[in-house]
This record gives structure tokens, sequence and C-alpha cells, in this order.
């Protein structure tokens, strides 16, 4: 029989409030006391065990490279005006370090990673020179990986200027799921920097590199990596369409102009062809400075030389 009184009138809140205490469920008992007769037993419900926690899959890691250590030709790097390896400081090795850490703070957060795609609007306006001296400045950080990729696969030349010898590359790996991208790289004796050919010469290179398979390829050298920075030197711009497909694959797109030769026609057309591209920076290169600006490299040498510095 039910006990409780009979209830006025009114909303199903307020006849359920007179019979139930809902502060007390608040406070952490949410219905009254059950009497339980004496000598009935009392049957207590086991509590579910706490599940254990789930150890967290490992995401994917871009391997380490493991093939052999070739050793950088320095005497080749001094004759055709490159940056040295560990060399004295000078004007040109300190633009690059400015220019480096502008790269750095760019790239921080980008969504496409750390994949940079040196490019010019036409050939000889030094971007595989910019790219090579960036790709050495970078590796002088401490905590950066650095993997230049030739990609000019029309004339590849990275591998020569630094006096290693060239295997299968990029394009290899493109055109042949059997090939491992990671196997293509080439190590050398700076252990921070790395090279990865350009690879047998396609005539369907912007295809490939248009293709899922370059995005899954490029995720594989650099996922789980994110002190791992991809260089490109790519073809020039006007002259071959792969470098406009690879700015797709792109954080950032440095385009390098010839100071007194790249026209300003040239520059705006090779800029319209770099959309892909999360952002673009112009690099100018070749320029000479005015007296009195900009004197990189002196202020060590005149510290070596013994004189007090201002």
């Amino acid at each position: 029989m039910n006990k409780h009184k009979s209830l006025s009138g009114g909303s199903l809140i307020e006849r359920a409030t007179e019979i139930y205490d809902f502060s007390a469920a608040l406070r952490g008992r949410a219905a009254p006391a059950v009497e339980v007769p004496e000598g009935e037993p009392v049957v207590e419900i086991a509590q579910p065990a706490p599940a254990a926690a789930e150890t967290p899959v490992p995401a994917h890691r871009a391997p380490d490279w493991m093939g052999p250590v070739q050793p950088i030709d320095r005497i080749a790097l001094v004759e055709a005006g490159y940056l040295l390896p560990d060399g004295p400081v000078t004007a040109m090795s300190e633009e690059f370090r400015l220019l480096k850490r502008d790269l750095l703070a760019e790239l921080a957060g980008n969504a496409r990673g750390n994949r940079v795609l040196v490019c010019s609007a036409h050939s000889g306006e030094g971007k595989s020179f910019c790219a090579i001296n960036l790709a050495l400045s970078l590796a002088a950080e401490k905590d950066r990986e650095i993997l230049l990729v030739d990609a000019d696969f029309g004339k590849p030349g990275i591998p020569q200027a630094l006096g290693l010898a060239a295997g299968p590359g990029l394009m290899d790996a493109l055109a042949d799921p059997a090939v491992a991208i990671e196997d293509c790289v080439l190590r050398t004796d700076i252990p921070s920097l790395s090279v990865l050919p350009a690879g047998q010469r396609s005539n369907n290179d912007t295809e490939y590199l248009a293709s899922a398979r370059t995005e899954m390829l490029l995720d594989r050298l650099t996922e789980g990596r994110p002190d791992r920075i991809v260089l490109f030197d790519s073809p020039p711009l006007l002259a071959a369409s792969p470098a406009a497909v690879l700015a797709g694959h792109a954080a950032l797109a440095l385009l390098v102009v010839r100071a007194d030769r790249t026209t300003e026609g040239a520059l705006r057309d090779a800029a319209g062809l770099l959309k892909g591209a999360s952002k673009v920076k112009l690099l100018l290169n070749g320029v000479n400075f005015a007296t009195g600006g900009r004197r990189f490299g002196g202020y060590y040498a005149q510290g070596h030389d013994g004189e007090h510095a201002g």
C-alpha cells in the first residue's frame, strides 16, 4: 500500500519534489532510502572493475636513412663559391643565416609541414646555388634534419655539385612502387644533411608528381618528424611544368630573383604559376650592397685580427 500522503494539485515537478529529496540526490543520494525487512538476505552488487587504460598506438614515424655515408667534396664547394660547412663566418653565410631564421618562423605550425620549394623563372638565376647554400646553413642547426631533393628532373645536378655518387631517386620511387623512397636517400658526412637524387628521367614527370602517390611518399619522408625539413630544387617555372605541380606540395615557395637579370614580366608569370603553394617569398640573388650598408662577416674578421669590436 502506498504510504505517501495524498498530494495536492500542482505540476509534475512540484509533486515529485514532495516525494523525493532532490537536494539529497545532488549531494549523492539519488533516491529515498529503502528499508530492508529483518532476515532478508542483502545482495551486494559487484562494481565493475575499472577499464584498463588503452595503450596508445604509436603513430607512424618516418624511417631513418640507412644507406652508406658519402663525403661531401669541400674543395669543390669552395671552388664553386658555396658555403663551407664549419667554415669561417662570411657575408654570404650571414645572409643565409637571416634567411633560414625567417624560413623556420614561416614553417612553424604550417599544415603542409616542413616542405620548401626553391624555384626561379628561368635557368641561370641561382636557384640551385641558393638551394644548396640554404641546405648547408640549415644543416648547421642543432635540432634539425635536412633532406635536399633534386627535383630538376631535366637537368639534375645537386649530387654532382656536392661530390656525391647519385643513384635511384624520386622519379624512380614514383614510377615503381617496388622502389622504397627511403632507400634512395644519400647520407652525407654532415649527419644532419641528406640528398634525394632526381632519379631516371621520365616523359611523364608532371603526371607522376600530380598523382596521389607523390603526397603519400612525401608523407613517408616526414611523418612523425617535425624536425625534418625537405628542400626541393625545382626546374625553372617558365621552362618546365613540374615546378608548378611541386608548389602544390610545398608549405613555402622561395622564388629566386636574379638582380638586374630577372624581368618584371618573367617574375609576374612565374609567381602566377605558384598559386598551389601555401606561401610565396621572393629571394633576391646576386645583389651588391651599397657602401655603408650591411657588411656581414667583417665584424668576425676584425675579432680574429685582434681588433676591438665596437
